[in-house]
């Protein structure tokens, strides 16, 4: 192609692709007629000096709920495709994406067991109800709140128990208690222990990942000590699943605060057929990849902000 003509081609396509210029506007500029401009365009693209890239985010979304699938072994992956790298609005959009799963798996007899929180109060409000019989929905661990902060356990059970015909069992106790033999005298309650029994038993789990240290939800209900939170820091905690603190190859922290908390053990969850973990967003990323390393949940339900950020995690261990 000679030297003015690529010239030409070149201008032609920098002022429309670049300067988003309409043809006609190109036209005028150069001095040459509208299908003129057209196909000075179409040699641009021919001649490889426009290339063309379309990216369906929808197929992005789909190789990082493979890639995860494939890492951590898990049943199903769903990642929302939220809009913004907001909290509350990765909140809202994982929230949805969870309750339409939840509302897709439930059936016949099916006992849920879910924890509590923001995320899950998101995912509760959302389920629709759905024509079923004889499912129980249970709580997972304590949620009585000491301060003013909002655990929303008792809104979110009772969302599911509507949700899915049944009346919901309570644990209305303190997710973490001062004392062992505190713990020891309430779980020796008979009440208490058929609940947490049928925890054990739920075949479905609902539950998301706290953050770490001051910002976790535990320390603003004020569950846990100052002496608590720096003995977490020290040992390097990620965040909570069920009340119980992990690092991020999700092993428990701190026996001692541990044996204090009241609710499931971890281990159960990895008995579950759905053992389903809803958390996204930049502060929850180091404990859901202690969670999916601890293989506490077999289905992952987070954000696409959150889910590349995990599969770029994968690929610097690999």
């Amino acid at each position: 192609m000679a030297k003015d003509k690529l010239s030409r081609v070149v201008k032609a396509a920098k002022m429309y692709y670049q300067l988003d210029y309409s043809q006609q506007v190109i036209a005028k500029e150069l001095g040459i007629s509208r299908p003129s401009v057209s196909r000075l365009l179409q040699e641009a693209k021919d001649k490889g000096i426009v290339q063309i890239r379309i990216v369906d985010p929808h197929k992005g979304v789909e190789q990082l709920e493979e890639a995860l699938k494939e890492h951590y072994q898990l049943k199903e992956c769903v990642i929302a495709d939220a809009p913004l790298n907001d909290e509350q609005v990765i909140k809202e959009e994982i929230g949805r994406k969870a309750a339409e799963y939840l509302h897709a798996i439930v059936k016949d007899g099916d006992i849920i067991g879910a924890t509590w929180g923001t995320t899950l109060h998101e995912v509760a409000r959302h389920v629709e109800q759905k024509s079923v019989h004889n499912v129980h929905v249970t709580q997972l661990n304590g949620g009585v709140s000491y301060s003013e902060t909002n655990t929303y356990a008792a809104e979110i059970l009772n969302y599911l128990g509507r949700a899915f015909n049944t009346s919901p069992h309570f644990l209305p106790l303190p997710a973490v208690v001062d004392h062992v033999v505190v713990k020891q005298a309430i779980v020796s309650d008979r009440h208490i222990r058929h609940v947490l029994e049928l925890g054990i038993k739920a075949n479905i789990a609902l539950f998301t990942v706290g953050e770490r240290n001051e910002e976790s939800a535990l320390v603003k209900a004020d569950y846990l000590t100052g002496e608590d939170v720096k003995v977490l820091k020290n040992k390097e905690a990620v965040g909570d699943i069920c009340s119980r603190m992990i690092d991020v190859q999700g092993n428990i922290c701190d026996e001692d605060i541990d044996a204090r908390t009241i609710g499931v053990e971890l281990k159960h969850l990895r008995n579950k057929e759905q053992s389903v973990l809803v958390a996204g967003g930049m502060r929850k990323a180091e404990g859901i990849i202690g969670a999916l390393n601890g293989r506490y949940a077999n289905v992952l339900i987070t954000d696409k902000y959150t889910a590349q950020v995990l599969v770029e995690r994968v690929e610097e261990t690999v």
